[in-house]
Parts: structure tokens; C-alpha cells; sequence
């Protein structure tokens, strides 16, 4: 007979067995109120597990006392009041977020480009993180793209495609000022416009502008190479100019002003003693353009000896007269022969005949 059939009681018995013999290990730590002991227990155990907060240094620790923002927990250990009292929050603020997009944006000459964005971000202030804004993150998102729309379109579309770094710091600085104005507590580490490129339908065209705006830096480039290569050098020339005409103009003020002193002397002389002073004056004259001429020694007129002499190298061949005027006074051809037998002196070969 099944044991819940009426009048059977071997079901009813078998299943107070499997009761007792469930509960037998339990019946001395409920006796006495064992129950109520180990529930306490557990529920301080709980409210200590709860109570202890540990925050790593990546992390900042938003504290909530009954929903509302108490305080904020940096990196370490910590005690808070259990829950329900007190929550914590735990917010990730060293760590780079990127926000990346690529809009068509219209330029102010009207043409439209595709502006590749990268944004580069993490918490500040992880209270206004969570509380300041409904969401922070689409909030930056959202004043990204309007900064970069607005920086772009302020700008023609050479500017947009050969120099974005200006852009990109003027965006930078934008993007900073809204997020602080829509209280997101976030602060923007990078923002970059890596890539911006016009549309496929004209890209062949600005390829030919680019290889044309490449080749110009180039030749820029190669034209103030030279002239850091030459203008050095000519002023170097320049200078070794100045230097041998300063040089001649202290010579020639030397030798100017040594010869005034000499005629000032032979003046003196003169006055003194002007028979003699002309005498002398009239010798050396006879003598110095005599050493720069044929030499010729002359006699009586009876014999003739020639005396081969050297001939300048590059002086060209003078007319001599054959002889030796009779006029000749004594004390030249004396001085004459006496500079020609002096030591040292190298004969010439053009010189003509000496006479005896």
C-alpha cells in the first residue's frame, strides 16, 4: 500500500526516519539557541567583509552614504560603514580611454575632407566622472567631433591636409574647455588628426597638389643648402679682401710718408750744401736708371771689346746706339764700370761693347 494512501502509516514513518537522521548532526548546535549564535556570527562576519575596502592604484574609490556623495578613497586600504549605510564606487582613473572617429567636415574655401580623430582621455575628478554628467564618456565624444568641425571649418584645405599639428592643438585646448564647462571630470591626454584626405571622386588631383607642394620643401630645402654652402665663403673672400687692401693702404701711407721725410732731408741737405747735394742727386739718378738698362763700358774709341752679358728673360730687345757718345763724363763711366765689376752683380748678355 503506497505510504500517503488513508489508513497506511509505513510511508509516514519512513519519511520522519529520513528527517531525523537529516537534522541528527545539527541537534546539538540548535539546542540552546545554537541557531541564533552561528546566524549572529555570520552576519558579523559579513558586515567586516563589507566594511573593509581596498583600492588599487589604478583606482580612486567614490564613496555613497545612503546615495549621496561622501567622499573619495585613493589607493590603499580602507574602512567604510557597511551597507546599506555606505557604498563604494570604484572608478579607474589612471588609465588612457581612446575615442576614434573619421567625419567629413566642410573647409571655409568649401570643400569637404574626411578628418581621421584620436582622442586620448582618462578621469580627473572621478566625483563629476560619475555625478557630473549623465555620461561622460558620450558627452566627449559628442564635443570631439564639434570641436574638430569647428577648427576644420575655420580653415582652408591646404591648411587642413599639409599642417593639422597647428589644428590639432587648438582642438586639444577647445575640447579641454568644454568637457570643464559640461562638468565630465575628464582631461584630455592626445588628441591627434593623424589622417585627413579629400574625397575619392577628386584624390588624383590632390595627389598632384601634394607632389607638387613635396617638390617645392624640396627644392627649398636644396636652395638653403647652398646657401649656407656659399655665403660663408663669400664672405670669407670678402674679408681676405679687406685684409690685402687694408695691408696695401698701410703701405702705401708708410712709403708716402717715408718719402715726404726724405725730400724734408734732401731739402735740408740742399740748403746746406747745393752744389754737392745736386752732384750727388744727379749720380744716383744716372746710376738707378743705368742698373735697370743695358750696361755698357766704353774706352777711346780705338778698340771695342764685347762683354757678353745676360739678357733679361722677359724685357724685350732695346735699340743701343753702336758706340759711346765722347760726351760721356768721366765720373759716370767711372761710377757705371764701378757697378758693373761690383761683387756679387751677374752679367747680362745684352749688354753692348766696353771701348778701351
Amino acid at each position: 500500500m503506497a505510504w500517503n494512501t488513508p489508513g497506511g502509516n509505513d510511508g509516514g514513518k519512513r519519511g520522519d526516519d529520513w528527517l531525523s537522521r537529516l537534522s541528527g548532526p545539527f541537534r546539538g548546535i540548535a539546542g540552546d539557541g545554537g541557531y541564533l549564535r552561528w546566524i549572529a556570527i555570520a552576519v558579523v562576519v559579513m558586515l567586516a567583509l563589507d566594511s573593509f575596502v581596498l583600492v588599487t592604484e589604478q583606482q580612486r574609490g567614490v564613496v555613497l552614504r545612503f546615495g549621496q556623495f561622501a567622499r573619495v578613497m585613493q589607493p590603499g586600504p580602507h574602512l567604510k560603514m557597511p551597507w546599506p549605510v555606505e557604498r563604494v564606487i570604484k572608478v579607474e582613473a589612471t588609465q588612457i580611454q581612446t575615442f576614434s572617429d573619421n567625419v567629413p567636415v566642410l573647409t571655409s574655401d568649401e570643400n569637404i575632407v574626411k578628418v581621421e580623430i584620436n582622442v586620448q582621455y582618462r578621469v580627473r575628478d572621478p566625483q563629476l566622472y560619475l555625478f557630473g554628467t549623465r555620461d561622460a564618456r558620450e558627452v566627449l565624444a559628442q564635443a570631439a567631433l564639434s570641436t574638430v568641425r569647428e577648427q576644420v571649418g575655420r580653415s582652408n584645405l591646404d591648411t587642413v591636409l599639409g599642417a593639422r599639428e597647428a589644428l590639432a592643438v587648438s582642438a586639444r585646448q577647445r575640447l579641454q574647455k568644454s568637457l570643464d564647462a559640461y562638468r565630465t571630470g575628464l582631461v584630455v591626454t592626445e588628441l591627434n588628426l593623424p589622417n585627413a584626405r579629400p574625397p575619392e571622386e577628386v584624390k588624383p588631383a590632390f595627389d598632384d597638389v601634394n607632389s607638387a607642394q613635396q617638390d617645392r620643401d624640396r627644392l627649398v630645402s636644396e636652395a638653403q643648402a647652398y646657401a649656407a654652402r656659399v655665403v660663408p665663403e663669400a664672405r670669407g673672400k670678402a674679408a681676405r679682401v679687406r685684409t690685402v687692401a687694408e695691408g696695401y693702404k698701410t703701405a702705401a701711407i708708410a712709403t708716402a710718408t717715408g718719402d715726404a721725410q726724405r725730400f724734408d732731408l734732401l731739402v735740408a741737405q740742399y740748403k746746406a750744401a747745393p752744389e754737392v747735394t745736386r752732384k750727388r742727386l744727379w749720380l744716383e739718378t744716372v746710376q738707378d736708371v743705368l742698373s735697370r738698362n743695358r750696361t755698357v763700358v766704353g774706352g777711346d774709341g780705338r778698340q771695342l771689346i764685347y762683354v757678353p752679358m745676360s739678357a733679361p728673360t722677359q724685357a724685350p730687345a732695346a735699340t743701343t746706339p753702336p758706340y759711346l757718345p765722347d760726351v760721356l763724363s768721366p765720373a759716370v763711366t767711372a761710377t757705371t764700370v764701378a757697378d758693373d765689376v761690383r761683387p756679387g752683380r751677374q752679367p747680362r748678355s745684352d749688354d753692348r761693347e766696353v771701348n778701351r
